[in-house]
C-alpha cells in the first residue's frame, strides 16, 4: 500500500529554502508514515539530503501550476502568507491544506506576522496546525567529509540591488583580508561572475580568486562548509554559513537581522544601522546598508578570525 503524500511548498531562492528546513523538519516529525514531496526549484535539490526530512523533490518555479498527479493528503504551504500561493496547492485538490490564515480566499490557519523571524514564522505555522513543536535553530544541515580550510569567502552578491553592498568596499575587506595574509576568494552565481571580478581586480586578487560562476549548489555548499569565514550580505551564502556553523559576518541593509539573521549564539557577527525595515525589492542599495564602512566590516571580520579556531573549526562566539 503506497503511502499517503505530505506536497510541501517552497519554490524560492537558496536562502529561503534553508530558513525553512527547521519546519520541514517538524513537518517530517508530524508526520512520519507519510512521503514527504517538497516542490522547490530544481537547482537546490542536491541540498535536500543534507536535511534529513524530504523524500523526493518536484522540480517547480516560483508560483507556476505545480506537475503532480496524483492524492495529496496533506499540503504545506511554506511559500508565502496567502493569496498567490495557497491557490496553487489547492489546485493538488489536497484532504487538508495547512497554511496560514487567508480571508480574501476562505483559507484559515494561524495569523501572519509581519515582525517575525522567518525561520520562527514557519515553526509556528507547523506548531499551531500539526501540533510539533519545532525549534527554529535546527537549521545545520549534514556537513561534507572535507576539513575546514583556511579559505576567507566574499560573496558581493544579492538577488536585488537593495542587498548589495557597493562593490568596492568588498574589494577595500578583500584587500585587506589578503594583505593579513588570509586566502581570499570572491563567490558568485553565473550572473554574478562580472560583480565577483570587478572585487577581485579592485582588490588585486588573482583571477583564480573569482570562483563566481564555476560552482554548482553543492560545490557552493562544500566552498561554504569549510571556509574559515564568509563576508557576505543578506543572501543564501550567509545561510549556509549558518547551516554549517561557519563564522560569518553578514552586512543587513532593508531587512533586519532580528527577521532574518542568523541564529543567536553562534559564529556570526550581524552589522545593521537602520531604525526601521526598509524596501528589500527596491533598485539601489539601502541606506542602512551604505552606512556600513569598510573598515568596520574588516575589523569585524578580523576580530572573528582571531576568535575562532583555525582550522579545524570554530566555537560558538556571541558577536554583535
Amino acid at each position: 500500500m503506497s503511502r499517503p503524500v505530505a506536497l510541501v511548498l517552497r519554490a524560492l531562492g537558496l536562502g529561503d529554502l534553508l530558513a525553512g528546513v527547521p519546519a520541514l523538519r517538524g513537518v517530517r516529525r508530524a508526520l512520519p508514515e507519510h512521503q514527504l514531496i517538497l516542490a522547490t526549484e530544481p537547482a537546490l535539490a542536491p541540498l535536500t539530503g543534507g536535511i534529513g526530512a524530504v523524500d523526493s523533490v518536484l522540480g517547480t518555479h516560483g508560483l507556476e501550476p505545480l506537475p503532480f498527479v496524483g492524492p495529496v493528503d496533506v499540503a504545506v504551504d511554506l511559500h508565502g502568507k496567502g493569496p498567490l500561493s495557497q491557490p496553487v496547492l489547492a489546485a493538488t485538490q489536497p484532504d487538508r491544506l495547512v497554511s496560514f490564515a487567508c480571508p480574501e480566499i476562505g483559507v484559515d490557519g494561524p495569523q501572519w506576522r509581519r515582525d517575525e523571524h522567518e525561520r520562527a514564522r514557519w515553526c509556528r505555522l507547523v506548531t499551531e496546525s500539526l501540533g510539533e513543536p519545532t525549534d527554529p535553530d535546527d537549521l545545520r544541515l549534514s556537513p561534507p567529509a572535507a576539513p575546514r580550510t583556511e579559505t576567507v569567502v566574499v560573496h558581493p552578491g544579492a538577488a536585488y540591488a537593495a542587498r548589495r553592498w557597493p562593490h568596492q568596499r568588498f574589494a577595500a575587506v578583500a584587500a585587506g583580508l589578503a594583505s593579513a595574509g588570509h586566502h581570499v576568494v570572491v563567490t558568485g552565481s553565473g550572473a554574478e561572475r562580472p560583480l565577483a571580478q570587478r572585487v577581485a581586480l579592485a582588490a588585486g586578487l588573482g583571477g583564480d580568486a573569482v570562483l563566481a560562476g564555476r560552482t554548482d549548489v553543492t560545490q557552493l555548499a562544500e566552498i561554504a562548509a569549510t571556509a574559515r569565514l564568509v563576508v557576505c550580505g543578506d543572501t543564501g551564502m550567509a545561510h549556509l554559513a549558518s547551516a554549517f556553523a561557519t563564522p560569518s559576518v553578514v552586512l543587513f541593509g532593508p531587512t533586519p537581522p532580528a527577521w532574518w539573521g542568523p541564529p543567536e549564539g553562534g559564529p556570526h557577527m550581524t552589522i545593521w544601522h537602520g531604525d526601521r525595515p526598509g524596501d528589500p525589492w527596491a533598485g539601489a542599495p539601502d541606506p542602512a546598508l551604505l552606512r556600513i564602512d569598510a573598515d568596520e566590516v574588516l575589523d569585524a571580520a578580523t576580530g572573528l578570525l582571531a576568535s575562532t579556531c583555525s582550522p579545524a573549526g570554530a566555537p560558538a562566539v556571541r558577536a554583535r
